[in-house]
């Protein structure tokens, strides 16, 4: 145990850390019950209010969250509590068995069995609703599952999810992807409330000639299975977010020679600055303001970047004319972004905001009357902790809807 640790927290009655977190865990409360050696009620409370914490805890921006905001960060030397959360986390994760609420006669379908998903299956299976967990791959977990690569979130952990969802009652119902075998629509007519939960799977294309090629090859897809693509030696890897880390790290350790190219430079990474670290350690390479601009057969031309200011003062990236330059590769990853797939409204759609998502109220309700959204389709592609938070406040607004009290 890291009694030494958790004997450094200050348990400050106003916890920076806890404001600063998505899903504002207590780290008083839960310190508080480690340090008296009540592991397994810490882990009620840290499950019953992030039901992915196991996950949190080792894939969460920390720096950016709750490490980055202990108050002992004055003096440098932040609490780190992420260590003590997967500690008490992973042993309830490992060892709990859930039971079976007894069921109050509501019922609910959650299409996505990502970590907003099963956030919500575990939220709402607790108060008695009958939960059905529609997915279009074979096993529970989404992105857990079939995209954060085994190195960086061992898949025991994805596992014991799945076996608490069948002890909770949750029905799993694999290979069904909505909007091609069923639609959203008739789903709906069939539960009380409905949670659509599908990540932000489709992958957002260069626009640059050439990207048709067929050692062209989306990120998305690589990590979800590897050993289906024969990448080549050289690899270069476009982008700068979790994904790009996450293929680029899976490539290298494959013993492939792979590169991340970037538009802007390390400052202006979307990605968890560990894992950019961590993808320097692992022997990924980088090289930064560089655009791709045409994919040739065996090459890449990419043009040079910089950052200027614009006439409002904003720092913008700026792509250099007569600068192009033909980089050698056999693969490129594109890594791009991600953004979600409308197509699971077949083309019935709800009525959508300016930035093209499902226009919702404050608790994730869509116009569809009892269809909410949670996860990547009302935040894009963020973090898993998000995605739980806006699961929390989409049950918070179907169970309303149920007339189920918290």
């Amino acid at each position: 145990m890291k009694n030494n640790e958790a004997m450094r927290c200050l348990l400050c009655k106003v916890p920076l850390c806890s404001k600063a977190c998505p899903v504002h865990t207590n780290v008083p409360a839960a310190m508080k019950l480690y340090r008296e050696d009540q592991l397994e009620e810490a882990g009620e409370m840290l499950f019953g209010n992030n039901p992915m914490t196991a996950v949190t805890s080792q894939v969460c921006d920390w720096k950016k969250f709750c490490y980055g905001h202990c108050v002992l960060n004055a003096k440098n030397v932040p609490v780190r509590w992420y260590e003590i959360e997967q500690e008490i986390s992973e042993a309830y994760l490992l060892n709990h068995h859930m039971k079976k609420t007894e069921s109050i006669g509501k019922s609910a379908a959650i299409i996505g069995a990502g970590p907003a998903g099963m956030s919500a299956a575990f939220l709402l299976a607790g108060k008695g609703v009958d939960v059905t967990l529609y997915d279009a791959q074979e096993k529970a977990g989404g992105v857990l599952r079939y995209g954060i690569p085994a190195f960086r979130l061992d898949k025991k952990y994805i596992d014991a999810y799945e076996r608490m969802l069948l002890e909770a009652g949750v029905h799993f119902v694999g290979n069904t992807k909505v909007g091609a075998d069923v639609s959203v629509d008739s789903i709906a007519e069939h539960y009380d409330a409905v949670l659509l939960a599908v990540g932000a799977e489709k992958s957002r294309k260069l626009h640059i000639p050439g990207e048709e090629r067929p050692k062209v090859v989306y990120a998305i897809d690589y990590l979800k299975k590897p050993d289906a693509f024969d990448l080549g030696n050289k690899v270069i890897v476009i982008g700068g977010g979790n994904v790009a880390m996450d293929a680029s790290r899976t490539a290298v350790r494959r013993g492939h020679d792979t590169w991340i190219y970037y538009r802007k430079t390390f400052e202006n990474m979307p990605a968890n600055p560990l894992e950019v670290e961590e993808a320097k350690q692992d022997g990924v390479q980088f090289r930064v303001f560089q655009a791709p601009v045409e994919v040739r057969e065996h090459s890449v031309v990419f043009r040079d970047c910089e950052n200027v200011k614009d006439e409002n003062g904003k720092t913008v990236t700026k792509i250099l004319d007569g600068t192009d330059h033909e980089v050698p590769c056999d693969t490129l990853l594109v890594a791009a972004s991600e953004t979600i797939d409308l197509a699971v409204f077949n083309e019935h759609l709800p009525e959508m905001n300016q930035w093209h998502f499902p226009e919702t109220n404050e608790v994730n309700r869509t116009s569809f009357g009892n269809v909410f959204v949670a996860g990547d389709f009302i935040l894009g592609a963020k973090t898993v902790v998000e995605a739980v938070q806006s699961a929390k406040t989409a049950v918070h607004g179907m169970l309303a809807l149920m007339g189920v009290a918290e």
